[in-house]
């Protein structure tokens, strides 16, 4: 069971404190960030930790618990501010971030940070590796489901597919794949750098399970989410976002994939993330 358990409400309200988060924390790197990503995933991350997740701070060892895994690694600063919300991490550790010697890297580190479950980074081994998580869940009959966001660039590893035969065949219907399909990658257009569409097809030839929901929308995440079957095949919810959601000045623009926000930039984005 989720800790928070939070309705729609409480949740866009999580999710606005998250975003307020990521623009401090990537302002105050001195090594960068990756502001955009950041801010695209912010509904998806949020709901799994304050209301589908189970797993709690107190629990991060508990062998029953539901595992998530930050595939796409360098979106990790809204995962950190995440984990602060929900008391996994101390919140004074943000303003750390991808300091010398923080517990907070530039990429998810399982020995440095709590909650974290798997080292990621090289784009392409989320994947693999829950999918050999929850083939040993299966077979020592546990009911703990294994979740993943991939970002929908990342998608051109090959790995990935290799891995959606082996989820499929067999019949690995407690992993869930997220893609965070915001539509770009590193500086252009996925549809120009490495076109997937149609994603949802692809999936499907795969084997899969397949369900669509707009992922910057709290109430079509939360139905995407709750509304899953274990049906003996894997799920996967293609979440369509925009990068740099939340923020008018970044949303959208590819040169907000590894920029942060600066001088007069921070505050006009605090003005835009007040609660309503």
């Amino acid at each position: 069971m989720n800790p928070y358990s939070y309705d729609i409400g409480k949740l866009e309200q999580k999710a606005r404190a998250v975003r307020r988060h990521i623009i401090k924390l990537n302002a105050g790197s001195p090594a960068g960030g990756h502001t955009g990503a950041d801010l695209s995933q912010v509904e998806l991350i949020t709901a799994l930790y304050f209301r589908i997740l189970n797993v709690s701070p107190d629990g991060i060892d508990d062998g029953e618990r539901d595992i998530y895994i930050q595939s796409k690694g360098h979106a990790v600063g809204c995962y950190y501010c995440v984990l602060a919300e929900a008391g996994f991490i101390p919140l004074d550790w943000l303003p750390t971030y991808q300091h010398a010697n923080s517990h907070l890297p530039g990429h998810p580190v399982r020995q440095k940070t709590p909650g974290v479950e798997l080292n990621t980074g090289a784009l392409g081994h989320g994947l693999p590796v829950a999918v050999g998580l929850a083939l040993a869940a299966k077979k020592n009959h546990s009911k703990r489901r294994i979740f993943l966001i991939t970002g929908d660039g990342e998608l051109a590893e090959g790995s990935n597919w290799e891995a959606a035969l082996a989820a499929a065949h067999f019949g690995l219907d407690n992993l869930i794949i997220i893609n965070d399909k915001n539509g770009l990658q590193l500086a252009g257009l996925t549809k120009d750098i490495m076109n997937t569409d149609p994603l949802a097809d692809k999936w499907r030839a795969f084997g899969m399970q397949v369900t669509e929901c707009e992922g910057n929308s709290m109430a079509s995440v939360v139905a995407a989410l709750e509304g899953l079957k274990q049906e003996g095949r894997p799920n996967v919810i293609i979440a369509h976002t925009t990068k740099g959601a939340g923020v008018s000045f970044i949303q959208g623009k590819p040169e907000w994939h590894h920029r942060v926000p600066k001088g007069e930039e921070i505050e006009l984005a605090m003005e835009e993330l007040k609660d309503e």
